[in-house]
């Protein structure tokens, strides 16, 4: 199972932004979306705690309660067989974070989708 949140609140609530709606249509993919944010609970329930940029990592890593909770919290884009060299603490750690879309052209949305896609690739051959 596949759980989505944010460690703000900004648009908590909400649903999917449409443009990225029409991406992950576009691609054949069905879900539903309501924005959510983080709880630290999460950590509990959760194998993986995959964050999209260093900012939100680190939110994680703060939030986190335990050692156990901190070994769960990555970020998604080490699975992308590309990236997954790369140390999150390292310099090239900025080649990791997902770009957030929002505000920008629908072209953006599909890059991102693209990442995500590499992304999560890699993750499900790393447990195959």
């Amino acid at each position: 199972m596949v759980s989505s949140s944010g460690t703000s609140g900004w648009h908590d609530g909400e649903g999917a932004h449409t443009l990225s709606e029409r991406a992950w249509q576009e691609a054949g993919y069905s879900y539903t979306h309501i924005s959510r944010r983080f709880r630290t609970n999460f950590y509990q329930e959760a194998d993986l705690v995959l964050a999209m940029d260093l900012t939100n990592r680190a939110n994680l890593l703060n939030a986190a309660p335990s050692n156990e909770a901190r070994s769960k919290v990555m970020m998604l884009r080490s699975f992308d067989p590309e990236l997954s060299h790369i140390d999150p603490t390292s310099r090239e750690a900025e080649l990791l974070q997902v770009p957030d879309p929002w505000g920008e052209e629908f072209e953006s949305f599909v890059e991102v989708r693209s990442m995500l896609e590499r992304a999560v690739d890699g993750l499900i051959a790393t447990f195959e």
